[in-house]
């Protein structure tokens, strides 16, 4: 008895050794990013460009910005315990690719085909040269061939069982690698000869093959957001035939990474957009392609080269007994459904809001795991005053990001806007296309006569998504006039549409908002921060080092009193060890490189002026006051970029997402949270957000990492953690006490995103003084008259806006000459 006691306790204790040894082994995460799973290579970006879960493993490529040749880009294997396996047969290159072909069994992902048994082929870039962007089920022989696309028009057929190709159109890119605009042909080859530029998704069924791309080629589109782009193309075996001419992307249906299952009937869809807003694309069959609008939460995926834009999909995120799409399309997750064709077109939701740039999503182990696109080197055309000379990181690398299957429901507000026109000329009794009209609780919209002539714009909805219109209501406007028209719980409809019962020139803007919850105090998760007013804090300057270290290099300082010590130099490293190092070469480079800027914003008593690179003038609401001195001071890092190609901007105790100027900049800048922190530094480092300025007490914790010396401490999260940090609030106005003349018109002040919103207006005259409030709904639309507000002499002006009422900017001017104040209060 007694020794078969002892070996239950032996057998008790050496199970209990193997739990604890299991928990030491198993790697830490933060907000869901494991930093050991991060991806480097040695070129000016390291995105994601596909992600499947296959064969009991996730697969994971990487791509570099242009390369239609070999790189060090990797092909990953993930253990189901998280083991990171660099395959050997990893050729590198800008692929984003991926389909399942069911008939051989082989996931085809990049230059890559992967059997049931985990063997992987790769197919060499000197016989299939392009940069990969998509596959496609084949027309005519679907058991044993492939088609692959690549960005620069290239096509092949593939046989999927030799890995043998033909080719149907030679990519454009010469043998060193570059967009040839005359590309040598030999007799056998053609070109497809598309409009636009930056392939991205391929597709097939319905006897085509789909092909788009998102971008433009040449210097316009370098820096004209607004310029023509892109296109939706389609190929029956023969010839080419443009769909569209608008920048598109995704191009999938319901049968997703497998293909249609009903090739012959089953709907395609694309998804695209223009300046005015996103645009959805169906494909039937016997009546071709049928075109609907969705509004734009971010406009950091703006610009017309296309490059802002990595990758937008629609994924069944769901099991094999229930379907579930989730499209991503301009910073917004979307409930897809996935029966969705013109004739059967509700459903569609805004589920809420990112940050992070998602290049591929798949459900895997019953999470949800992006692959995304955090840190490039290069930055591209991302460069603005505000930032000042900074470096980007010195070695560019992406992360994967695990989360809950409902996480997309969980982030930032699904508050968006969208035009159906913007000064346009529009005929009399023109329909506009539709508009998505269903998922938000507070909907407006704002409509402007440009024209010469009175008219009348009739607004129809197609209330269950089957094409019958009904009339809903009808907005009569002289020439010149505007209105803002606000929609009723009461007022249904999946989609709404506008016609003109005059010739005009017509812009027509639809703006939702969400109902914001969120608290104005900060998340537990951002405690040991320090506040604004805090004078002992631990601070410090932050790069990700290059040549392969894969660390976070990390200047620390301390402020004692609010004066500044320098407490040497510390490494952070991928399982959150923050060591101190003897490196005077790096800590030079970061003391150089990673200064702060200063006087690139002006506070101010009114608000935060800011003046951007084409002179524009824009204000912002203040924070704590005590965000004027630490900024003057260059204490507090105002603008860099954590996700690829835009910036995460810092201005007097708020968070904003700003696009790049090649994307419009500050006008389309977006509020994520505001906060009362003395946050010194931010970067991007595998994945994760990592900022300075903390409590000098601070203990390490889930999002604290802190030196043994305790000299240095991190706070280390993700992006899209920082819309924890706080409702946006502010207040100012573009003036306060201000001399102004007759009839000019103040600063753009932003008023978007905001929840409840109060003005004052006042003013010094001996007289009464009409006030005109004018609002801009878009970022780079035409300016409305909203209302008109005398004021008496000695009084002022209250008001509330209504709960739905949401435009970009708002700016005022007077009837007379004066000093006046126009006060803003967002709580």
């Amino acid at each position: 008895m007694k020794k078969s006691l002892f070996l239950l306790v032996l057998v008790a204790i050496l199970i209990s050794c193997q739990s604890k040894h299991s928990e030491m082994e198993s790697p830490r995460q933060v907000s869901g990013i494991y930093p050991h799973l991060a991806m480097y290579n040695s070129q000016g970006e390291c995105g994601t460009g596909a992600i499947v879960s296959w064969a009991d493993r996730l697969w994971v490529i990487t791509y570099a910005p242009h390369y239609p040749v070999r790189t060090d880009d990797m092909l990953f294997e993930i253990t189901p315990d998280l083991k990171q396996i660099e395959r050997k047969e990893s050729i590198g290159g800008t692929p984003a690719n991926r389909m399942i072909h069911k008939e051989s069994q082989q996931l085809f992902i990049g230059p890559y085909a992967i059997d049931a048994d985990r063997n992987v082929r790769a197919i060499p870039y000197t016989d299939m040269p392009g940069r990969h962007t998509g596959n496609a089920r084949h027309l005519t022989n679907p058991q044993h061939m492939i088609y692959y696309g690549t960005m620069e028009e290239g096509f092949y057929e593939v046989d999927v069982h030799t890995l043998k190709h033909n080719e149907l159109y030679k990519d454009r890119n010469n043998e060193k690698g570059k967009i040839a605009s005359r590309p040598k042909l030999s007799a056998k080859q053609r070109l497809a000869n598309l409009p636009g530029a930056h392939g991205k998704g391929l597709y097939s069924g319905q006897g085509v093959m789909v092909f788009s791309n998102n971008g433009e080629a040449g210097k316009k589109a370098k820096t004209d957001f607004d310029t023509e782009a892109g296109v939706l193309a389609e190929w029956d075996g023969k010839d080419w035939k443009v769909a569209r001419r608008n920048q598109f992307v995704e191009v999938t249906g319901p049968g997703g990474i497998y293909g249609n299952e009903n090739p012959e009937s089953d709907p395609i869809w694309a998804t695209g957009w223009d300046s005015k807003s996103i645009i959805l694309g169906v494909r039937n069959a016997t009546t071709g392609w049928d075109f609907y609008r969705l509004p734009k939460a971010s406009h950091s995926y703006d610009g017309a080269h296309g490059w802002n834009t990595e990758w937008p999909r629609i994924r069944n995120i769901g099991t094999t007994e229930k379907s579930d799409f989730l499209m991503t399309m301009h910073g917004m997750f979307w409930k897809f459904p996935g029966n969705f064709t013109a004739e059967n077109s509700a459903g569609i939701r805004p589920r809420s809001s990112y940050l992070k740039v998602i290049g591929d999503f798949t459900r895997w182990n019953d999470q949800l795991v992006f692959g995304c696109d955090d840190s490039a080197q290069k930055e591209f055309l991302n460069k603005r005053k505000q930032k000042g000379d900074i470096e980007g990181p010195g070695q560019s690398n992406s992360n994967l990001w695990f989360t809950s299957i409902d996480k997309p429901d969980h982030l930032g507000p699904n508050t968006a806007s969208g035009s159906v026109w913007l000064n346009d000329e529009v005929a009399a009794h023109e329909t506009s296309e539709p508009m998505l009209f269903s998922g938000w609780p507070k909907r407006m919209a704002w409509v402007l006569n440009g024209g010469d002539l009175d008219t009348k714009f009739v607004f129809e909805v197609d209330k269950m998504g089957n094409q019958h219109w009904e009339e809903l209501k009808t907005i009569a406007l002289k020439a010149g006039a505007s209105a803002s028209v606000e929609f009723t719980s009461q007022e249904k409809g999946e989609w709404i549409r506008v016609r003109s019962t005059s010739k005009t020139l017509a812009t027509l803007s639809f703006n939702y908002s969400d109902i914001d919850e969120r608290q104005t105090k900060a998340s537990p998760m951002f405690t040991g921060l320090a506040n604004v007013n805090e004078t002992n804090v631990l601070s410090g300057l932050l790069y990700g080092l290059g040549d392969n270290r894969r660390a976070l290099g990390v200047w620390a300082k301390t402020f004692e009193n609010g004066v500044e010590k320098e407490s040497g130099y510390y490494e952070l490293d991928d399982a959150f060890h923050l060591v101190k190092k003897e490196d005077t070469k790096t800590k030079a480079f970061i003391k150089e490189k990673f200064a702060i800027p200063e006087n690139v914003i002006d506070i101010q008593e009114s608000s935060v002026l800011i003046v951007d690179d084409k002179d524009r003038r824009w204000r912002l609401p203040l924070g704590n006051e005590g965000y004027e001195a630490l900024t003057n001071k260059a204490q507090l890092r105002i603008c860099r970029e954590v996700a690829t190609e835009r910036d995460l901007f810092s201005c007097s105790g708020t968070f904003y997402e700003l696009p790049a100027e090649n994307a419009d900049g500050f006008a389309k800048i977006r509020p994520i949270s505001s906060h009362n922190f003395r946050i010194h530094d931010y970067a991007s480092y595998r994945g994760m957000l990592v900022m300075t300025g903390l409590h000098p007490k601070v203990n390490e914790g889930d999002h604290i990492v802190r030196s043994e010396d305790g000299k240095a401490a991190l706070w280390v999260g993700a992006i899209d953690d920082l819309w924890e940090m706080g409702k946006p609030v502010g207040k100012g106005g573009p003036w306060k006490n201000t001399a102004v003349k007759t009839g000019e018109v103040s600063d753009p002040y932003l008023i978007a995103f905001y929840d409840k919103k109060e003005l004052t207006l006042s003013h010094n005259s001996n007289d009464d003084v009409t006030f005109t409030i004018q609002v801009e709904p878009v970022g780079h639309g035409p300016w409305m008259d909203y209302k008109e507000v005398t004021v008496k002499a000695g009084e002022e002006f209250n008001y509330t806006f209504p709960d739905a009422f949401q435009a970009r900017w708002i700016r005022f001017k007077t009837d007379t000459d004066c000093t006046a104040t126009s006060w803003l209060v967002y709580r």
